[in-house]
Parts: C-alpha cells; sequence; structure tokens
C-alpha cells in the first residue's frame, strides 16, 4: 500500500510521542510539523529527522493528505477547519471541538469534501479495553449493569511550573473533564453503547490562585482558572446501563478507578489513560483472575494508533474507529454533566453514535496487521 503523507499542526508537550509513533508505521510518512512558536517545531523537526515547516506550508502541499492537531484546546477548531478546507483529512487530539454546534459544522465540512475527520483519544485500542470488549460479548460475566469510573490528580503543582506547560488545562475548556474525563467517557461508550441522558454537578475550585515559583515568567499572576476542576456526573446509557464518574484535578493525589459490575461479575480495567495488557475479572464469589491480552497492543505509549487505523480505514472504504461521531457524543456528555450542574436538570443527549467495531484478536510487533481488516 503507497504511504500517506501525513504532518502535525502544534508541537508542544505531547507531540514528542505522536511524531515517534508516526515514524514507526509503515503505512505512513511522516513529512514534518509547525508550531505557532517556531522554536519548538524547529527542535521537534531537528529531533525526528523531518521538514520544520509553517502551517501554510502544510496546508499548500498537494502530497500532504492528513494533518495531525495537537494545538492547544482553544485552537482546535480553527486549525481543523483550515485543515479541511484546504483539503486533508483531519485527527485531532481531544476535545475536538469547544462546542457541538462547531463540531456539527466540521463533520458536514469534511462530508461535503469527502474527507475524514475524528480524534483523540485511541486508548480504549488498547489490548485490556479489547479483551474487555470480547469478555462483555461472550457473557461469561453476565450482562452490564453499572460502570463506575474516578480519576483524581493534582493540578496544584501546576503553579509551580516555570513554563506554559498544561497552562491551557486551566483555561477555557481545558479543565479535566475535558482534559482527562474524554478518555473515560470513550471507553464507556466503546464498551456499553451510546448514552441516552446525564446529569451532574461542576465546580471551578480556587479560581483565583497564582503562579508560586519565583522562577515562573508568570510568577505572581492569576492563572485564569476558567474551566470545571471538580466533577461528578451519573449516567444512563440507551442499553439502559447506568454509570458514574467523578473526575477532579483538585485532589491531593493520584488515584483512578474503572468497574464495569455485570450479573455475574466484575471487570476491573485500570486506567483509561494508558495502553493497558491485562484485565482483572471477578466471578459472583468473588474471586480474582487475571487475564492477559491476545490483541496486538500491549503497555507501551500508543499514542497515535487511532491514526494508523484512520488510514487504513481511508484506504479500505471503512469506518474509522476514532470517529468524528464518537468525539462529538463524548463532548456532548461532558457538556451535558457541566450544564446539568448550573441548570439543576436532567441533560437528554441530542447526539449518538455507533459503538466502534473491535479489533481481531491477534497478538503480533506490527499493528497494521490488526488494522488492515
Amino acid at each position: 500500500m503507497k504511504k500517506m503523507k501525513v504532518a502535525l499542526i502544534g508541537s508542544g508537550m505531547i507531540s514528542n510521542i505522536y511524531l515517534q509513533n508516526l515514524k514507526s508505521y509503515n503505512a505512513i510518512e511522516l513529512v514534518g510539523c509547525s508550531d505557532i512558536i517556531p522554536e519548538r517545531s524547529k527542535a521537534k523537526a531537528e529531533k525526528h529527522g523531518i521538514r520544520q515547516m509553517t502551517n501554510e506550508e502544510i496546508f499548500n502541499d498537494p502530497e500532504i493528505e492528513l494533518v495531525v492537531n495537537t494545538t492547544y484546546p482553544l485552537a482546535h477548531y480553527e486549525v481543523s477547519k483550515q485543515a479541511l478546507e484546504a483539503g486533508k483529512h483531519v485527527y485531532c487530539e481531544k476535545m475536538t471541538t469547544e462546542t457541538i454546534e462547531q463540531a456539527n459544522e466540521l463533520m458536514a465540512l469534511a462530508e461535503s469534501k469527502g474527507l475524514f475527520i475524528g480524534g483523540a483519544p485511541d486508548t480504549f485500542l488498547d489490548g485490556s479495553t479489547q479483551l474487555a470488549r470480547q469478555i462483555i460479548e461472550s457473557g461469561i460475566v453476565g450482562k452490564p449493569v453499572m460502570v463506575d469510573a474516578m480519576l483524581s490528580r493534582s493540578y496544584h503543582h501546576e503553579r509551580n511550573y516555570t513554563g506554559s506547560e498544561k497552562r491551557f488545562a486551566f483555561h477555557r475548556h481545558g479543565g479535566i473533564i475535558f482534559d482527562m474525563g474524554s478518555y473515560y467517557l470513550t471507553e464507556m461508550v466503546f464498551l456499553l453503547g451510546a448514552i441516552k441522558r446525564v446529569s451532574g454537578f461542576a465546580q471551578i475550585r480556587d479560581a483565583d490562585r497564582t503562579y508560586m515559583n519565583p522562577k515562573c515568567p508568570m510568577f505572581g499572576q492569576q492563572m485564569l482558572v476558567e474551566s470545571w476542576n471538580n466533577a461528578t456526573g451519573s449516567l444512563e446509557f440507551e442499553s439502559g446501563v447506568l454509570g458514574h464518574l467523578t473526575i477532579t484535578s483538585e485532589g491531593g493525589s493520584t488515584a483512578n478507578r474503572f468497574v464495569i459490575y455485570c450479573t455475574d461479575g466484575k471487570i476491573d480495567l485500570g486506567d483509561p489513560n494508558n495502553y493497558e495488557n491485562v484485565v482483572k475479572v471477578y466471578n459472583k464469589k468473588g474471586d480474582e483472575s487475571i487475564i492477559h491480552t491476545p490483541f496486538a497492543f500491549n503497555s507501551d505509549n500508543h499514542r497515535a494508533i487511532g491514526i494508523l487505523d484512520a488510514v487504513y480505514a481511508i484506504k479500505n472504504g471503512r469506518k474509522p474507529r476514532c470517529n468524528a461521531e464518537l468525539n462529538r457524543h463524548v463532548l456532548e456528555a461532558a457538556l451535558g454533566i457541566c450544564e446539568s450542574g448550573q441548570t439543576g436538570s436532567v441533560y437528554n443527549m441530542t447526539t449518538t453514535c455507533e459503538q466502534p467495531q473491535p479489533l481481531k484478536p491477534g497478538y503480533t510487533e506490527y499493528p497494521e496487521l490488526v488494522f488492515d481488516l
């Protein structure tokens, strides 16, 4: 198969693992990268042996077919729109837009041009989540009735940073329910199907915090905490399964949980932000079994594997797993939890999506063999 030429826009913190992995895929030719701060894209280009480019050079290069958008969240919509208008497929970091209206606009634009648009997270393509889907569909632990997910992190240390690392987490639409909640919500949808309605509470805690490190260029300035950083939500899935999500960046320590309770046992999936390779399954008595995955991906960091899947999907005429309908649905669920907290009412979802197709079992060192189906 002819390689698809790909370029990356946004050479910040997350771009390193994207560039590293994109270079390793046989189906992709990584051409170059750009950034609003040229020094950053220059450093990444030199590190990975690719071209330093401007956005305009990427958009105007007729050989580049797909743009990876790893800019900061508030730039996702505009950069993705420019890429689509230039005739490029787009894969965007989460969340892909700020609003449902923006998502609808980009999806319509992509459809009108015959282009793919989708994005992260792709961690649900890991071995443990794929194995969990197989376990659920086999019925060996009965039918799912409840999912319980929780993440606690401390972003207070951000005030001690000396640079601009992850400042987006405090800006509009960058809070933890968007930054990290997307992993948990996407995994829920992949395993349990679309969400029917949500309710919840969301807060902005410690909004007037300041940078405390004297070495930080922003020392003494306000951090401009504009996004929800403490939230809890209840979910009802179209299948009738109920769920709960608690997520905070204000906790004093890190903790996470993702458990699916079924009629004949439960499935413990660990951290949806990682690429795990084992699943813990418990029967009615509470006996534990640790099952190692028969799927292709182990616990390495495979960020960008969703792009590889999209490349094969485009070439083979099937639907990519990390698609825009899934992104939009997850975004609406997060926004709905926050809106419910403001209005005091249950939020009825206006979007739906298909469950992405699971991978076929088969452990291999070559992920292309899994996606070339």
